[in-house]
C-alpha cells in the first residue's frame, strides 16, 4: 500500500510570480516555474491588478494540479 501512494505522489516543482514594467503601457505579469517555463502570463494597466491576476493564475494552477493528484489517487483504489 505504501508503494502505492509513493507512486502517487509527484514532487511540485517551485513557481513564481513576475511582474514587468512596461514603460507607460502597464505591467506584464508571468506565471513560470524554476527552469523559465512560462505557464500563465497576461497585461495590466496597474500594478496591483497584475499582482492579482498573476497571483490568481497561480493559485488556479496548484488548485488544478492538486484535485489531477486526487482523482489519480481515487482512481487507483
Amino acid at each position: 500500500m505504501r508503494n502505492r501512494q509513493e507512486q502517487g505522489t509527484r514532487r511540485v516543482g517551485m513557481f513564481e510570480v513576475i511582474l514587468t514594467r512596461r514603460k507607460r503601457f502597464g505591467w506584464r505579469w508571468q506565471v513560470c516555474d524554476q527552469s523559465g517555463k512560462i505557464f500563465a502570463d497576461g497585461f495590466e494597466r496597474t500594478r496591483p491588478s497584475a499582482k492579482y491576476h498573476g497571483e490568481r493564475a497561480l493559485f488556479f494552477l496548484l488548485s488544478q494540479a492538486d484535485l489531477r493528484n486526487r482523482s489519480a489517487a481515487s482512481s487507483e483504489d
